[in-house]
């Protein structure tokens, strides 16, 4: 039997949205924490008393990655996961060839105790990518000869949020409407994220819970749309008229998310949405040996501040400035192609730049535009192209500005017009962070 405390855990995933409440709770409850992270200063951060180890989940693919990580552990504690593929992330190395590799290690270092969270959605009928790599590690974890549990959570929500929570949260400061998937009828057992870390603590110790499957639910069943007009209450926020949006359309919005690699919808979250996440609060409180909150006891508990209103009125803000950025770009890359100024000798003249200079440079920077708008869309290197589209937008205001000082007083508001473009795109680079 392990004792109560404190164990040295290895815990994955302590950067992401359940795995900071994992951390929280788990050095509350005096165990000594690694946390394995791509970014260690990020952790470090957020909890100076962990410690951190810089890992890559899409390169730790052999028992033998991570036999070093594990020689001083006691317990390991899996949160790690993501909606989809994308950007350099693969969810099959993420959710099955990394957790299987370190499931061997653990038993052949017979690790006392090997915690994995999982999702009452991952199920082969979901047919999803996340669903299917999910639920191929959790298979794995059964098999072996391992003190293990299996956590198969349902919603996990938090007083912050991330990912279908966030979108939650947007749908319910969205202005004027409430806009739902279909009739918003979806089935739900949210349970607080402060619940489940302190139901993964109680994993790591007690022995009666070894190799069982367990479904973290809260006590109640909630439709999405119970879920959002809560959030909207929540967030003191007057109720407004329900908007049914059409899944068909909602997919195709969906579909451009997936494209992009980025978005507030992704065709993963609706369909494992729509499959089902509910299980037994009864069989769940009875094993656990608490009561997880409702959601309204748990908003209750923790009251919402001005900054929650901001996310959820911003959270669809976003791509909604995203699209105009990438218009921006687009239509001044391909005005300058296709018209170019009629007036470049002049401003090579007074810059004192060579005459002939005057259409290359044109060209280079239209071309550079249409580059910035295909980057912007695609979603890649987004804290990179924030900077370099205000570093562009003020050198080309100032630059014409000093070779043409007329533009400022043009009734067009030629440059003019930039004083604002350039704080849409501050305030776009502040709205990056998705963690």
């Amino acid at each position: 039997m392990l004792e109560a405390a404190p164990l040295k855990v290895l815990l994955l995933g302590a950067t992401g949205f359940i795995g900071r409440h994992v951390a929280a709770r788990l050095l509350t409850d005096g165990h000594f924490v690694t946390a394995g992270v791509r970014d260690i200063a990020s952790i470090k951060r957020r909890f100076p008393e962990i410690n951190a180890v810089q890992l890559d989940l899409n390169r730790m693919k052999s028992p033998d990655d991570w036999l070093p990580l594990l020689a001083v552990i006691d317990a390991v504690v899996n949160c790690a996961g993501i909606l989809q593929s994308g950007a350099g992330q693969s969810a099959r190395d993420i959710h099955t060839t990394a957790p299987v590799a370190l499931f061997a290690a653990c038993e052949r270092l017979q690790i006392g105790r090997v915690v994995q969270l999982s999702a009452i959605s991952a199920d082969t009928d979901a047919g999803t990518e996340y669903a299917l790599t999910k639920k191929a590690a959790d298979d794995d974890l059964k098999g072996r000869k391992l003190p293990w549990v299996l956590l198969r959570a349902s919603l996990v929500y938090a007083s912050g949020s991330y990912g279908g929570t966030s979108a939650i949260r947007g749908l319910a400061g969205f202005p004027f409407v409430t806009p739902l998937v279909g009739d918003g009828d979806q089935r739900f057992q949210p349970i607080h994220a402060d619940d489940l870390a302190h139901a993964i603590s109680a994993c790591l110790t007690r022995d009666d819970l070894c190799q069982q499957t367990l479904e973290p639910c809260g006590p109640e069943t909630l439709t999405l749309r119970e879920i959002v007009q809560q959030t909207r209450t929540w967030l003191d926020l007057p109720t407004v008229p329900v908007l049914k949006m059409p899944e068909r359309l909602v997919r195709i919005a969906a579909k451009v998310g997936d494209v992009a690699g980025t978005g507030p919808i992704r065709t993963t979250s609706i369909d494992q949405m729509t499959y089902g996440n509910i299980g037994d609060p009864i069989a769940f409180q009875q094993i656990i040996g608490f009561r997880p909150r409702t959601m309204a006891e748990a908003f209750q508990s923790a009251p919402s501040h001005v900054q929650d209103r901001w996310h959820s009125r911003l959270f669809f803000l976003r791509p909604a400035l995203t699209i105009a950025l990438v218009a921006l770009w687009a239509g001044s890359g391909l005005a300058g192609l296709l018209n170019p100024p009629a007036d470049e000798g002049r401003i090579m003249q007074a810059l004192h730049l060579p005459m002939s200079w005057g259409s290359p440079i044109g060209i280079a920077f239209s071309l550079l535009d249409i580059a910035l708008a295909v980057g912007i869309a695609m979603g890649r290197a987004g804290r990179l192209l924030a900077y370099a589209q205000i570093v562009i937008v003020f050198g080309y205001t100032v630059g014409i500005g000093f070779a043409d000082p007329k533009l400022w007083a043009d009734p067009y508001g030629a440059l003019l017009k930039n004083i604002p473009v350039l704080a849409a795109m501050i305030i776009w680079s502040a709205l990056l962070d998705e963690r």
